[in-house]
């Protein structure tokens, strides 16, 4: 009998096993992304209705135009994409829920200056959306709470919802902002740079974007690498400049 259960729970893993989209690396989702992509929609209706949106005519046009440019480069036409400026000039963030839900701070606009740098944000974040990154980290917290999705996805209690949408990349309205694995977040700076090439933006662009993240962020206290889930601004860096080669061969001015 365990033998059969065993056998089981490897079909089912087998089953689960899905590969990143550019990267060709392999991971476990148990969620659906038709589930993912609805708790995305219900969560970012949450944000729109809690946060500021900003009317900049300026500001919604920018990224309404970086943002449909770097949709249409990942080819991911189910979704559907949706791009929001949240007028706040002390948060430097952006986010992109499943299914294409996208929100710029418009505090991070005084850091990326110009379009290439608005691409490398919505890139990468868009990337962590494509990757499906928010379901993965469910689904590694679902097989270690030995909980099956329809378990996960239903549950009353109001902390273990927000334990969930806060891995989905949903802690903007549930107050938990579950930060990604340094993989994750390499994996999607790499994705992003692709993204934003295909778009006709230049990934050189990038390195310039993270420099001046970096600078942004000079007073803040941080942990030490090892003991964060982000790779640190000079490791980010030097894994961005390894990667713009291959970025280039995307590239095409428009």
């Amino acid at each position: 009998m365990k033998s059969m259960w065993g056998l089981t729970a490897l079909a089912v893993l087998m089953a689960a096993c899905q590969t990143v989209p550019l990267t060709g690396r392999s991971q476990l989702l148990l969620t659906s992304e038709s589930e993912e992509t609805k708790l995305g929609l219900s969560s970012y209706q949450e944000v729109l209705q809690k946060e500021k949106i900003s009317t900049d005519p300026a500001a919604n046009a920018l990224v309404q135009k970086v943002g449909r440019r770097i949709a249409e480069a990942t080819g991911k036409t189910s979704y559907q994409w949706e791009f929001k400026v949240i007028d706040n000039d002390k948060t430097l963030n952006a986010f992109c829920l499943p299914g294409g839900k996208v929100a710029v701070y418009t505090g991070i606009l005084k850091v990326t200056q110009d379009e290439a740098g608005l691409a490398t944000v919505i890139g990468h974040e868009v990337a962590h959306a494509i990757a499906r990154h928010g379901g993965e980290r469910m689904s590694q917290q679902m097989v270690v709470s030995g909980l099956t999705a329809a378990a996960a996805l239903s549950t009353s209690d109001s902390s273990r919802r927000n334990l969930y949408l806060g891995l989905l990349g949903a802690g903007a309205t549930v107050g938990v902002l579950l930060p990604y694995s340094r993989l994750q977040e390499s994996e999607a700076d790499r994705m992003g740079l692709i993204y934003m090439a295909k778009a006709g933006y230049d990934p050189r662009a990038a390195v310039a974007f993270w420099q001046r993240m970096s600078e942004a962020g000079k007073d803040q206290a941080k942990p030490p690498e090892l003991l964060s889930t982000h790779p640190a601004d000079a490791t980010r860096i030097r894994q961005l400049e390894a990667l713009i080669p291959e970025a280039q061969t995307y590239y095409r001015p428009r």
